[in-house]
């Protein structure tokens, strides 16, 4: 990293960057973020600014690798030439898009409620003080909850007419900041149209891969879910950094008696869940000839 060198935000328009993986803070990330696309880069972005755009893919590739087909709808509504913004979601989103997504591919969901558990690296820094969370337990993270009900209805979403339309059904979200350092635990109860059962559930997410697997994207997880079969996991801190972060956990899939079905959900939320998020993204950019690499 030390012969790397660092520019100023004045010399965007001068940059020979191919691609921009921003994590910005949303209070500065607009303009910058549309600086960069404008400037002919590929902005790979884990900022929120853009996430609801309808012509901004909100990507998890295994789940919507299809919503990339609005990015020539995006390029003419915002003037780009050959730049483009593409967003991961929020880390909490994440998990829980990545599930419900794979149900979704078979089944109808009609309602979806999830509870957080969230680690305090997902804070930032210096994030949450430490007497304020040891031993203790926040429920609130401003935003969360309007996220993950917003932008798991667009990832599970399907283009028409060049643009996203979101999923139709009800999702409800409670969060929590809880004293865990990485890993955010998600309990997910939810409601399907059509019959199933657990042995199905567990089979459906088992077995699933999908386009990063078979094109074999070096940061995809050669499994992106993982059902864990102990009555007592998944725990972020047994499984959260296996698969080198990349993978979603699932485990104690039973049924519910106020919705059909409940499990835990786990994942990284720097790795999965942010930076490693990105890296995939463009990794399949690239591989989708959306970015002309140097050799090319």
């Amino acid at each position: 990293m030390k012969n790397l060198i660092v520019k100023s935000e004045d010399e965007i328009e001068k940059f020979t960057s191919q691609i921009a993986f921003s994590g910005l803070d949303a209070s500065v990330a607009v303009d910058l973020e549309f600086r960069c696309a404008n400037s002919g880069m590929a902005v790979v972005s884990n900022a929120r600014n853009f996430r609801m755009e309808k012509e901004v893919p909100l990507l998890i590739p295994e789940i919507n690798p299809e919503h990339l087909t609005v990015i020539s709808e995006q390029k003419e509504k915002f003037g780009f030439n050959e730049g483009f913004i593409v967003t991961n979601s929020n880390c909490s989103t994440m998990f829980l898009a990545m599930v419900l997504g794979v149900i979704a591919k078979k089944f109808t969901i009609e309602k979806t409620l999830v509870t957080t558990m969230q680690a305090v690296s997902g804070a930032g820094y210096p994030g949450v003080a430490s007497l304020d969370i040891l031993g203790n337990v926040v429920p609130f993270i401003g935003g969360e909850e309007e996220k993950i009900e917003t932008e798991t209805l667009k990832i599970l979403g399907k283009v028409e007419d060049s643009e996203i339309i979101s999923a139709n059904f009800n999702l409800s979200a409670s969060v929590n900041r809880v004293p865990v350092v990485d890993g955010h635990l998600e309990s997910v109860s939810f409601k399907l149209r059509e019959a199933t059962n657990v042995n199905e559930l567990k089979e459906i997410l088992t077995n699933f891969t999908a386009l990063p697997q078979e094109l074999k994207l070096p940061t995809a997880p050669k499994k992106p879910v993982i059902v864990l079969e102990n009555e007592d996991r998944p725990q972020p801190k047994l499984d959260v950094n296996k698969n080198n972060g990349m993978a979603t956990f699932v485990g104690r899939i039973r049924k519910c008696k106020v919705l059909d079905y409940k499990m835990m959900v786990l994942g990284h939320n720097t790795i999965r869940g942010a930076a490693g998020a990105a890296i995939l993204n463009a990794e399949l950019l690239v591989k989708q000839g959306l970015i002309q690499t140097k050799g090319d």
